[in-house]
């Protein structure tokens, strides 16, 4: 019989590995390496999108567009987690700031035009706006409480466990108000692509082992890829002379996002189903700002060994800032229950011009000279327009009908 003096050395011995292996350095990768990695996390993603799309046609619609959300972006959450568990504290923020961005100002006007150009051609007429349906007001209003402590968490420039314990009871509340929201009558089966659509049909049995298994597939290769992919970007990066966070913030979430953006894009080209499609990338939105933020002191902490605290330099700060800005600019154009053709090509057209200028280096000229204080002009241009949509809501020029919705919708599925 081995001795309880063993004992100890058992739990620290791995433990030690555990803390070698997280302070020790992502992999250098040859630049070729994104040849497999980049498609192995986008299989990845379509696998898990195929069955979490399967999977939310069996409970409400909100509560499964939230759960959705979340699984079509794990393999964003892999690449944070390797950050987190590396320590890379410079980049932590790249690829949580990109998704974030990419979601309101890419995605969000994606689906509007799609919409709008559906709606044309079938219609011949012009689509002025996205209509929510009263169910929505509980992703708007959700949308505004993450503002709300994301504006903490830049104010005192650190994220620790409390935090991220802060940040996962928003969420949860966020999920139980939905969970009461009842399902409809019609969920669009018929609206899938084809694998999905195929996986729903099938008797219950090959269901459950077919969505099983297209989870069980996809979450392997993202626990075996998420830190080669992080290597092969960090050797394009240094290739092209970009710098790693850039790299990091901007095409990581192109990869690892898509297949969301596919379903979006499945769901808009209906035009009637264009604001669910809407509620997608809100629910993802809420999830990154919640869930993924949450991870990161969590995974940061453990790879430490001991409760550890991230702190933000003034650059990360000014990310956070313009991050915030934009998706309370991008909440408060939602407060009345819509999102209207200007309202999609003010987020697209300010997201373009910093996604445009971000890989260009800071230098005495023209380009220089904007390249090293755009992220700064429009940081200010959302927070001066939040600023304004504010006062017209409080002047009676903007109606806030996602409040009055939600406290509808809480008296008569919630609060009974």
């Amino acid at each position: 019989m081995k001795s309880d003096s063993s004992r100890p050395q058992q739990v620290i011995a791995p433990v030690c590995a555990l803390l070698v292996l997280a302070v020790m350095p992502i992999r250098a990768l040859p630049p070729s390496a994104m040849l497999w990695t980049a498609p192995s996390i986008l299989l990845a993603a379509m696998l898990i999108a195929w069955a979490a799309e399967s999977a939310q046609f069996f409970v409400a619609q909100g509560f499964a567009l939230a759960i959705l959300a979340w699984l079509q972006t794990l393999p964003e959450f892999a690449v944070e987690a390797v950050l987190s568990w590396k320590q890379q504290v410079p980049l932590l923020l790249a690829g949580l700031t990109g998704a974030l961005r990419l979601l309101t100002g890419l995605g969000w006007p994606m689906i509007y035009f799609t919409a709008s150009v559906m709606h044309r051609l079938r219609t011949g007429q012009r689509l002025r706006r996205i209509v929510l349906e009263p169910e929505h007001s509980v992703e708007v209003v959700g949308l505004l409480a993450c503002m709300a402590y994301a504006a903490v968490i830049w104010w005192k420039a650190t994220l620790n466990l409390l935090d991220a314990g802060i940040l996962i009871a928003i969420y949860v509340a966020y999920l139980a108000v939905l969970r009461h929201i009842p399902p409809k009558e019609a969920e669009g089966i018929e609206d899938l692509e084809l694998i999905p659509r195929t996986i729903v049909k099938s008797p219950r049995p090959v269901r459950i082992s077919l969505i099983a298994g297209l989870f069980l597939l996809g979450g392997a290769l993202i626990y075996f890829m998420a830190e080669p992919f992080l290597g092969s970007l960090l050797a394009v990066s240094a290739t092209l002379g970009v710098p790693n966070f850039v790299f990091i913030q901007w095409v990581a979430p192109f990869v690892s996002e898509f297949p969301e953006k596919v379903s979006a894009f499945y769901w808009a080209r209906t035009v009637d189903r264009a604001s669910m499609a809407l509620m997608n990338m809100v629910s993802s939105n809420i999830n990154q700002w919640t869930l993924l933020a949450a991870m990161l002191p969590i995974v940061f902490s453990v790879s430490r060994g001991a409760p550890s605290t991230i702190v933000f330099d003034s650059q990360q700060q000014l990310e956070i800032l313009m991050t915030l800005g934009q998706s309370l600019i991008g909440a408060l154009f939602l407060i009345n229950m819509e999102l209207a053709w200007w309202e999609a090509s003010a987020l697209f057209f300010l997201w373009a011009v910093q996604f445009a200028l971000s890989p260009i280096q800071p230098s005495p000229g023209l380009w220089g000279t904007m390249a090293g204080h755009i992220h700064r002009y429009v940081t200010y241009s959302y927070l001066i327009w939040a600023a304004v949509e504010i006062a017209r809501m409080l002047i009676g020029r903007r109606k806030p009908a996602a409040f009055q919705q939600f406290a509808a919708m809480w008296r008569r599925h919630v609060g009974s």
